[in-house]
């Protein structure tokens, strides 16, 4: 059975709002659990996708400093 990650990770979330969106990526990185960075890797395409490019330049900024 083939998983699409994108669309399962957009079918959970459909319907919540910014505080469990919130309280979810603060869960899923407190957990340290590699398992969830696939789902977290759906959000930042989310993101990424939704950002022009200066805020696409504030993003890699943010990255690169905290490297």
């Amino acid at each position: 059975m083939e998983i699409n990650i994108r669309e399962h990770i957009r079918n959970n979330f459909k319907g919540t709002n910014l505080n469990e969106i919130k309280d979810s990526i603060v869960e899923s990185i407190d957990s340290k659990d590699e398992v969830v960075l696939p789902g977290l890797g759906v959000f930042f395409e989310i993101l990424w996708n939704g950002s022009d490019e200066k805020e696409k330049d504030t993003i890699v900024s943010i990255i690169l400093n905290h490297i």
